[in-house]
C-alpha cells in the first residue's frame, strides 16, 4: 500500500481557490476508484495508485460555515463583513462556523484512508494527536473535549476550556479533504464576531496567547510535518521532511 504523502506549501491563498484545488485533487482519486470498480471483473490490473497529499497554507481573513452549521452563529451582517475585510463561505465540510486568517497554520490532508484505516473517527483523533504533539513542543498541554472535535487547552477545567485548533473534514469513498486550523499568532478578535464552532461557553486561544509572545510560524510548520509523519506512519513527505532543526 502507498503510504507516501506528497507535501506542498501553498503560502497565502484565498479560501475559495484552496477549496477548488482540494476538490480537483479529490476528484482525481475518486476517478481512480470509479475506474477500479468498473474494471473489477476484468483482467486489467489496478494501474493507478491513488496519491496522498498534505497541503498547508494561510488564508486571508475568512469565515467558513460547515454543512451542519447555523447561520445565526455568524453574528454580523454583510455590511460589517465588508467593513472588516472578511470573506464568507458556506462549505461542504463537517462542523459549524470558524475563522481563518493570518497567523494560522491551515492543513488540508487529502488521503485515501483505505491505505491507512477505514475509520473516520480514528482519522480525526489522529489529526488531533498531530496538533497535541506539535504544541507540546512549546510546553503547551493540549487535550480533547468530549463530544467536540479539535484540540483544547484545559478542557476539563470549568470556565477555562479554550480551543486552539479547529477541525472539519469531508470524506467521500474514504478520500478526505478540508482539515484543520491551528492558531499560532492569530488575531483572536475575529472570533468575537462568530460563535466559534457553535459553542457558546468556551473560548479560543493561540500559541502566542498561551506563551505570551509570538512564535516562529515556519518552526511550528516543521514540527507539524514531523508529527504528521509520525502519527500517520508515512514513508516520506515529498518536498519537506527535513530534520526538526534543519
Amino acid at each position: 500500500m502507498n503510504k507516501q504523502v506528497i507535501y506542498e506549501d501553498w503560502g497565502v491563498v484565498e479560501y475559495g481557490e484552496a477549496w477548488k484545488r482540494q476538490e480537483a485533487v479529490m476528484q482525481q482519486g475518486l476517478a481512480v476508484k470509479a475506474q477500479r470498480f468498473h474494471n473489477k471483473d476484468n483482467a486489467a490490473p489496478d494501474s493507478d495508485t491513488i496519491a496522498n497529499y498534505l497541503f498547508t497554507c494561510t488564508h486571508p481573513p475568512v469565515y467558513t460555515l460547515g454543512k451542519s452549521g447555523f447561520m445565526e452563529n455568524l453574528l454580523i451582517n454583510d455590511e460589517r463583513l465588508k467593513s472588516l475585510g472578511v470573506a464568507f463561505y458556506k462549505t461542504n465540510r463537517g462542523g459549524d462556523i470558524t475563522y481563518h486568517g493570518p497567523g494560522q497554520l491551515v492543513a488540508y490532508p487529502i488521503l485515501d484512508l483505505e491505505q491507512f484505516y477505514t475509520d473516520l473517527g480514528r482519522y480525526m483523533r489522529s489529526l488531533e494527536e498531530v496538533v497535541i504533539r506539535t504544541i507540546a513542543e512549546y510546553g503547551i498541554t493540549g487535550g480533547r473535549f468530549q463530544g467536540a472535535t479539535g484540540v483544547w487547552i484545559e478542557p476539563d477545567v470549568p470556565g477555562r476550556a479554550r480551543k486552539i485548533c479547529a477541525m472539519g473534514v469531508r470524506c467521500s469513498r474514504w478520500i478526505t479533504m478540508h482539515g484543520l486550523a491551528l492558531n499560532m499568532n492569530t488575531n483572536l478578535d475575529y472570533f468575537n464576531y462568530i460563535v466559534p464552532c457553535g459553542i457558546t461557553d468556551k473560548g479560543v486561544t493561540s500559541i502566542e496567547k498561551e506563551l505570551g509572545h509570538p512564535v516562529d510560524e515556519a518552526e511550528v510548520n516543521r514540527y507539524f510535518l514531523d508529527h504528521f509523519a509520525e502519527i500517520f506512519d508515512t514513508e516520506t513527505v515529498t518536498g519537506h521532511l527535513a530534520g526538526r532543526h534543519g
